[in-house]
């Protein structure tokens, strides 16, 4: 007979990781689990994170939420892709979108054919055959562009205002009967065992709990303070230790899509919301100081400044069990993964997912499941590590000292393997349950340079008289379809005032 005992479950800390537990916890785990989560009002959150990637509709659709309600909320807007800026040299772009690029014909995968393509002379940009491309380039956007035309429908994921997300799953979830306690952690409480037993509060207040989950942000004050649980430091790989953020007013270019822009010592981003622009700026301080990164944010943003930029200080990388004894870190308290690619949400989220099931099987394996839980983690995390690092480490700005470094960081064997392979004949081997898909390595291989010497034999076996057509019959169909979508304004536009009509 499995045991059944109910969890008594303690979230330390707030913030949109916390509430993203608490609302999952409290919409799949039902009667199986009180649920409290504990934060103070005087500790503030990190919160500059608005982009995603699109496993965020697993969570859109998991909790019930409707979309449009929710991008009403939180002053949401579409995103279907990133635009990398000058990442391999001045001058040079590319976007790496979501969804598929081009359509493969039997067994052979599309980039072989491009490739082909390309050394007969008869393709163009790798760009041009993606349908989320042609509609970014264009300012478009839709959630059902191939409904009955035989087009895929554009992959989108979401730009919102993290602190309004974070707003509406603390309604959701004290909703579903999650009790939130104000206060400030004064101490961790621990049994014989080592399992930590208690909360205790500033006030002589105390929060017992069975089962407990650390969103205490960089702190990790239950997993790496109280269960000494050590950091693994990746500033070796990853050397950006600061980030500046600052809002904006909105400009005129309303993108259908997230920017990265490289600079001297690393990167700005841009995300469009509906009522501001989010910027940010992520660089080494070895190469650069804050006053130089805050005067080039604030030199290069599209509308004038809402506040002064604000440092965040961090260290790339993760702590070295993400569970320990009865605790689970999420989202900073965990580690922390450069914004580059929007991933922090879905490490939250897909940590989430594997908890779920553990919380709702067989106690008795809990130990087994435990070590699972972060031999998985441990793998995604380093996956994800090795896409962001290829950003870093292929680019071609010579003669500039922060990007000289990265040229010559070495590299895991995990991402050498990769690279090499793909030089070779444009070949992507994924491990399995990895994020990133074979587009978007393929994307982000082509746009940082990495050039393929040849491709598979499979693609020899279609004529070099009719790819050209092929080819040019997707493009043409992607850019004819993408112009009658609406504009990505108008689309937003429409979404919330329809939205809002109907709540009245």
């Amino acid at each position: 007979m499995i045991e059944r005992v109910p969890y008594n479950i303690v979230i330390a800390g707030g913030g949109t990781a916390g509430w993203l537990a608490a609302a999952i916890f409290a919409r799949f785990l039902g009667d199986a689990a009180s649920i409290t989560l504990v934060e103070s009002d005087e500790i503030g959150t990190v919160g500059v994170g608005e982009a995603t990637i699109p496993q965020i509709h697993n969570l859109i659709i998991g909790l019930g939420l409707d979309q449009a309600e929710f991008i009403r909320r939180t002053n949401g807007t579409f995103k279907l892709g990133i635009e990398f800026a000058e990442w391999l040299h001045l001058g040079h772009r590319y976007i790496h979108s979501f969804g598929t690029v081009g359509r493969g014909v039997g067994l052979i995968p599309f980039r072989q054919l491009w490739l082909r393509g390309r050394a007969l002379g008869v393709a163009g940009d790798f760009g041009d055959y993606s349908f989320n491309i042609a509609a970014a380039r264009l300012g478009r956007m839709t959630t059902q562009a191939g409904a009955g035309t035989g087009l895929p429908d554009l992959a989108y994921a979401y730009h919102f205002d993290a602190s309004l997300f974070g707003g509406m799953l603390r309604e959701y979830a004290e909703a579903r009967g999650v009790t939130r306690v104000e206060g400030k952690i004064a101490r961790v409480e621990r049994g014989g065992d080592g399992d930590i037993t208690a909360l205790a509060l500033e006030g002589d207040r105390r929060v017992d709990g069975n089962f407990f989950i650390d969103c205490t942000g960089f702190r990790s004050l239950l997993l790496g303070g109280a269960l000494g649980v050590p950091f693994e430091d990746w500033s070796h790989w990853l050397p950006c230790d600061t980030a500046l953020a600052v809002p904006c007013e909105s400009s005129e270019a309303f993108r259908p899509y997230t920017q990265s822009m490289a600079r001297l010592a690393g990167w700005q981003w841009r995300i469009p919301l509906q009522h501001r622009t989010g910027n940010g700026h992520v660089f080494c301080s070895r190469f650069m100081s804050v006053d130089e990164a805050s005067a080039l944010l604030l030199a290069n943003l599209d509308g004038e400044p809402l506040s002064d930029p604000r440092p965040i200080r961090f260290t790339s990388g993760h702590r070295a069990k993400f569970w320990s004894h009865n605790c689970v870190a999420l989202g900073l308290a965990a580690g922390f993964m450069e914004p580059l690619e929007s991933t922090s949400i879905h490490l939250v989220q897909s940590a989430l997912g594997r908890l779920l099931n553990v919380l709702g099987g067989d106690r008795s394996k809990i130990e087994t499941a435990r070590d699972t839980f972060n031999r998985l983690s441990e793998s995604e995390w380093a996956r994800i590590r090795d896409f962001i690092l290829l950003h870093y480490v292929a680019n071609g700005r010579e003669g500039e000292p922060f990007w000289d470094h990265c040229r010559r960081i070495a590299l895991p064997r995990t991402l050498k393997d990769k690279i090499d392979m793909f030089r070779e004949s444009g070949l992507v081997m994924r491990e399995e349950d990895e994020l990133f898909l074979d587009d978007s390595w393929g994307q982000v291989m082509l746009g940082q340079g990495i050039d393929p010497v040849s491709w598979s034999p499979l693609a020899d076996n279609v004529s070099g008289d009719d790819l050209g057509p092929y080819l040019q019959t997707i493009a043409s169909s992607y850019r004819a379809k993408a112009e009658t979508l609406p504009t990505h304004r108008q689309f937003v536009a429409a979404m919330v005032a329809e939205r809002a009509e109907a709540a009245s």
